[in-house]
């Protein structure tokens, strides 16, 4: 049996507690319908926050702040051009994770529909 000294257990949890500090600091960021609609629409490419705008229902003060909330969770970078600044995605982890998440989600969805379905039909 191997056994592993205080200093090396100490070293180990606390590495496990930065661990799930960090996932847990991914899942605040993901954790509003508005962010995860934001992480959808940046999939598919940077863009700014008209763009965004165009796509997701909300107002320009409601996406900026959710923009902020996931640029300072380190999940969107963003870059100036001129006026406009352009958002994109950094984290490349959360759009894995969204994606699963969202595609689980829709696959029962579409099961339990179908089900209810077979259900009227007798």
């Amino acid at each position: 049996m191997v056994t592993r000294s205080a200093p090396a257990r100490l070293a180990s949890f606390t590495e496990s507690d930065q661990v799930f500090e960090s996932a847990a600091e991914v899942f605040r960021a993901m954790s509003a319908p508005m962010r995860l609609k934001i992480i959808s629409s940046l999939c598919n490419g940077e863009k700014n926050v008209g763009q965004l705008l165009q796509e997701i229902d909300t107002t320009q003060p409601n996406m900026s702040q959710h923009l902020n909330t996931l640029y300072q969770s380190r999940v969107l970078g963003k870059r100036r051009d001129g006026v406009q600044i352009y958002y994109r995605i950094i984290n490349d982890r959360v759009v894995t994770l969204c994606r699963a998440v969202c595609t689980q989600i829709a696959i029962e969805a579409d099961a339990a529909e179908a089900n209810a379905h077979d259900a009227l039909r007798g």
